[in-house]
């Protein structure tokens, strides 16, 4: 709708995890870094944790780019973790397989056993990412995690495992010491700084087409104070301030702008807080 008005060829500010627009701040370089290093070195676990909307998801899903352009590797994302354990071992081997297989939970796991075999006598690297690993509720369902662990060789790990998630499944994991110790990597993700910020809000606008000069400073020291640098807090206010610039015919977006914004989505969390 705002595209041509601030001389964009698309949306540079939506909440979806698209691996072009993202911005490697260096927390972000060292999550992934160390992640990529669990996964390439089997190392057999590792946990990324990060507040809500600090950009773990799409971090996820550049790590499953990465591997789909290696041929040796063999990867699941699970999205929607809150399963029970057979649920979980049944999604996992779906998209290991891509084939639904049911049947009783040691049925289950002999075809994911072969399946994980099958992969390493191919030369094969079998990888499991749990994004949203927080919501799980069944702790039968964490043990189950722990216990993929067990297909291993006398020296190495014949899968990875990588939980990623909200900073609640950091207490959810200190209740299990048998998942915590196998943990090898951890990194928590935290906002991004003040330059930092302004550096997101720059690079989105560049590759979604449009001038740096469309934010002004300003404008930018006020997106923090209220994002906290978040990523998706900095991308609702951003796209926001865009659509309600293009209805005011502006040219920039400024401080006054911002706080007007600001006001607006204060109120509306606080509204849907007050009221869900």
């Amino acid at each position: 709708m705002y595209e041509k008005h601030w001389g964009l060829t698309e949306k540079p500010f939506e909440n979806t995890p698209n691996p072009r627009f993202m911005y490697y701040s260096k927390k972000h370089e060292e999550a992934l870094m160390r992640m990529l290093y669990a996964i390439k070195e089997e190392k057999g676990a590792s946990m990324l944790t990060g507040e809500y909307g600090s950009g773990k998801t799409v971090l996820s899903r550049i790590i499953i780019d990465e591997l789909i352009k290696d041929k040796i590797y063999e990867a699941a994302l699970v999205t929607h973790p809150q399963l029970t354990p057979v649920e979980f071992i049944q999604e996992i081997v779906y998209q290991l397989k891509n084939e639904h297989i049911n049947g009783s939970k040691p049925h289950l796991l002999h075809t994911m056993q072969d399946i994980i075999y099958k992969n390493f006598r191919e030369g094969k690297k079998t990888v499991i990412l749990i994004d949203e690993a927080q919501i799980i509720k069944d702790k039968d369902t964490f043990e189950e995690v722990r216990l993929f662990l067990n297909f291993q060789l006398n020296n190495k790990f014949l899968i990875t495992l990588i939980l990623i998630g909200q900073p609640e499944l950091l207490s959810k994991i200190r209740a299990i010491p048998q998942l915590r110790q196998r943990l090898g990597i951890k990194y928590h993700l935290s906002g991004l700084n003040e330059t930092e910020t302004e550096e997101y809000i720059k690079h989105r606008i560049l590759v979604g087409g449009g001038k740096t000069d469309i934010f002004t400073k300003e404008a930018i020291d006020a997106i923090y104070d209220y994002s906290k640098g978040l990523p998706r807090s900095i991308n609702n206010v951003c796209d926001m301030c865009l659509l309600i610039g293009f209805g005011h015919d502006a040219r920039i977006v400024d401080r006054e702008l911002v706080e007007k914004v600001v006001a607006d989505l204060t109120m509306e969390n606080s509204f849907y807080a007050e009221n869900v």
